[in-house]
């Protein structure tokens, strides 16, 4: 899944940012492809493409990666 890549590819980059503005901005990049892949998670699930069984952990799994990212550039900004 090229979302999924992304997101791992995106993170890696973050984690080697030389300021706090840099990871700032690649951990949003992050987010945006988190949220990205959660939403074709569900446009699939809608389209009944995969059996909703099948999804269930994959959509758990890219929510909670999308709430520790957006809680990551949260704290970041903060500090």
């Amino acid at each position: 899944m090229r979302c999924a890549t992304s997101v791992a590819s995106n993170y890696r980059a973050a984690c080697l940012a030389r300021s706090k503005a840099a990871f700032v901005a690649k951990i949003s990049v992050v987010l945006e492809e988190a949220d990205e892949s959660a939403f074709w998670l569900e446009f699939i699930l809608e389209e009944e493409l995969v059996a909703a069984r099948l999804l269930t952990p994959l959509r758990v799994e890219a929510g909670e990666l999308t709430r520790i990212f957006t809680a990551s550039r949260k704290t970041s900004k903060g500090n």
